[in-house]
């Protein structure tokens, strides 16, 4: 497993790269099939977030899942020891799912609920999808207030999500 650390709109020195690699190889020793992860560190300049301006990502494939943590502080140390507590119990939280799974699969034919812990689909929204193109969806999402929108891309003839990040700017998901 090797961990990858880089940096937007600040720098990252040897020391922090070291214990960014020790702290999350040694939570990553929870679930044995997490792969190489990768660490990105994002200054935000925002003085109205200063007390958050060190935003950390963490992303790993574990198993057949791909594990992704954020954590945000006012310096690079305690958004890493943030994210190391989360990405750790995130990867436990998966090891007992992956368990609990395993072992209602062997009992299948007595249990005909779902367990409490698995998640529940509660609603279903259907809508009409006309074609549009990214401006209007994106106008569309800010009328709505949302922070993701589902359209019908004209330019590519494909379903596409339009999602707002938490740096504020956009991202769209197609499929490949």
């Amino acid at each position: 497993m090797e961990v990858t650390v880089h940096a937007r709109n600040t720098h990252v020195d040897d020391g922090f790269r070291k214990a960014a690699g020790r702290k999350l190889a040694k939570a990553a020793k929870v679930f044995e099939g997490t792969g190489d992860i990768d660490v990105e560190l994002i200054e935000e300049h925002n003085p109205r977030r200063a007390g958050e301006r060190f935003r950390l990502e963490v992303t790993a494939p574990a198993g057949a899942r791909v594990i992704r943590v954020n954590a945000a502080a006012s310096s690079p140390e305690a958004a890493l020891d943030s994210a190391v507590d989360r990405f750790g119990r995130q990867l436990l939280r998966l090891k007992e799912r992956m368990i609990e799974r395993s072992r209602h699969h062997s009992e299948h034919h007595q249990v005909t609920e779902p367990a409490e812990s698995e998640p529940e689909v509660v609603r279903l929204k259907q809508f009409v999808m006309k074609p549009m193109s990214v401006e209007e969806a994106i106008m569309e999402m800010d009328v709505l207030g949302h922070d993701f929108f589902f359209f019908h891309n004209v330019a590519t003839d494909l379903q596409s999500v339009l999602y707002r990040r938490q740096d504020g700017r956009l991202g769209m998901i197609e499929p490949a």
